[in-house]
Parts: structure tokens; C-alpha cells; sequence
């Protein structure tokens, strides 16, 4: 499995950049006092705005009134927020019509993650995993590459096998993303309306090395089909350039019509699925684009 440091990690490393705040002048006897409470109000500031960058990781592209209602802030306070983020460069404007408008009103503004604000929630080790696959390639040859990206997913699988077996077959993807989500990878799991389902992450901690030895990914993406007993197929991934992580999920009747027509009853990949089971605009959708 990918690891990561987890939330508070991520967090801090937003909540740490340079803040700026303007300065009052502080008089003679007072100085200690007016710093202590700056600091605090500073520290504060930090935090909250660190959970402004979570969310719009997690659930961006999202409004700044969305967030004002998850966080119980004022308007006015997650438009200070957003601008700093903003001229951080680590969120981006964009703009959607909700649905069914039809050309009348004004365009809803939304908020999206920007890779730089994605790297700030990347993991202190990514290098390093990067370093250490070249050697391994390079020593052994990308087969040694696919046996270690199958041993990290198999301490995924091997925490959720069980569960899953007991877990409705319904309800297994939501169970998943949960999962994930405890483990740094801002899951979601949504209805296709075609019976099927997708499962995002929205945040990927080793992206980067990802990038360069997909093996990570195709092993993920067997176990998911493992531990959900149905075909799964990724459609985007944030090592691709895309948004999200985003991979549909047979549904379980047409998982059931796969296992009666392949006698060893193993979940594989969706590549044999028929496209039409799988939504055409998904992947637009849940990456932002």
C-alpha cells in the first residue's frame, strides 16, 4: 500500500506556510501581552485554513458557501481564507452552472486543489520511495518492481478481507473508502447511475513515484477488485495528471453475470467490461476537468 504520515501531518504542512498578517504597533508595557495574543489568533488562523485546504482536497471542487456550512464559518471569514490560499497558489478558481440551469443566473465559483497545493499533503518519503524503485529496477527489472508494489497492497488486503466478507455487497465501496480515508487518501465513494459505482481519492501521497512505475497503481487497483469481489477499472489517476484517483465498480449483478461465466469466480479488472456499463462523463466530472 502507498503509506502516508496521515491528517495531521498533511495538515501542518499547509497550516506552516508563511502567513502574513498586518502588524500593529504596540506600546510600551504591553508588548508581551499584545505577542502571546497575535500568536494565538496567528496560530488559529493557520489551523482553520488548513482545514479550508482539506476539505477542497477532499470534496473540491466545492463553493466557498459549501465550506462556510461544513466549517460553521461567516462568509466573510472563508473569503479571507480563500484568498490567502488563493494567492498561495494553492487553490484555483472555477467556475460550474448547478444543475439544471439552463443559461440564466450567475455562474457558481468553485475551489479546486492545485498540485501545489496537493504536494503540500504529499508524503516527507516520496523521493526516497522514488530512489529506491530505480535501484530496484534497475538491479532486478520491473518484475521486482510489480512483486513490491503486490507485498505494499497485500497489508491492505490482508486488514480488510475479512471485514469485506462479512460486509453487504452494497455497501462494500463505501466501507473501502473509509478506509482509505483513515489511511490519507481523502476517499469518496458515489452511485454511476448505472448500477454501478465509483470509487475516488482524491488525494495521492506518492503521485510522483506513481508517475514513473505504474506497477503501484495496478496493484492497487487488483486489490480493490479483490476486496470488493467485483470488476473494478481505473478511469483517471492523479499520477495520469487527472484531478482523481477515480475507478468504477461493477455492479454486484453484473459481477454475479461474470462469475457465472467464468468458472473460478475471481474478481479481475473491468477491461473486459463492456464500456457502456461505465459512465462516459465520469471522469471529467470527478477530476474537475
Amino acid at each position: 500500500m502507498k503509506n502516508v504520515q496521515g491528517r495531521q501531518s498533511a495538515e501542518k504542512a499547509v497550516a506552516t506556510r508563511p502567513f502574513s498578517a498586518s502588524p500593529s504597533p504596540a506600546r510600551a508595557g504591553t508588548t508581551t501581552i499584545a505577542s502571546a495574543t497575535v500568536g494565538k489568533d496567528i496560530s488559529a488562523e493557520r489551523g482553520t485554513r488548513a482545514r479550508v485546504a482539506r476539505l477542497i482536497l477532499e470534496h473540491g471542487p466545492v463553493t466557498a458557501a459549501a465550506l462556510g456550512e461544513r466549517l460553521g464559518l461567516t462568509p466573510a471569514a472563508v473569503r479571507r481564507h480563500l484568498d490567502a490560499l488563493l494567492a498561495d497558489g494553492m487553490i484555483e478558481p472555477r467556475t460550474a452552472r448547478p444543475r439544471g440551469q439552463r443559461g440564466r443566473g450567475r455562474p457558481a465559483k468553485m475551489f479546486a486543489i492545485t498540485d501545489a497545493g496537493r504536494s503540500a499533503f504529499v508524503h516527507a518519503y516520496d523521493d526516497l520511495a522514488g530512489s529506491a524503485l530505480r535501484f530496484l529496477a534497475e538491479r532486478l527489472g520491473g518484475e521486482a518492481v510489480s512483486e513490491f508494489a503486490q507485498a505494499q497492497v497485500s497489508g491492505l488486503v490482508g486488514r480488510l478481507e475479512t471485514l469485506m466478507r462479512e460486509v453487504p455487497a452494497e455497501q462494500r465501496v463505501r466501507v473501502l473508502a473509509e478506509a482509505l480515508s483513515t489511511e490519507g487518501y481523502a476517499a469518496s465513494a458515489t452511485a454511476t447511475g448505472k448500477g454501478g459505482e465509483q470509487l475516488c481519492q482524491h488525494h495521492c501521497p506518492v503521485a510522483h513515484v506513481a508517475a514513473a512505475f505504474p506497477q503501484l497503481c495496478e496493484a492497487e487497483t487488483e486489490a480493490f477488485a479483490r476486496l470488493l469481489g467485483t470488476p473494478v477499472q481505473r478511469l483517471a489517476t492523479i499520477a495520469n495528471g487527472d484531478g482523481v484517483c477515480t475507478t468504477h465498480v461493477s455492479s454486484p449483478a453484473l459481477a454475479a453475470r461474470h462469475a457465472r461465466a467464468d468458472p473460478s469466480g475471481r474478481p479481475t479488472p473491468a477491461a473486459h467490461i463492456p464500456t457502456a456499463h461505465i459512465s462516459s462523463t465520469s471522469t471529467s466530472k470527478e477530476s474537475g476537468r
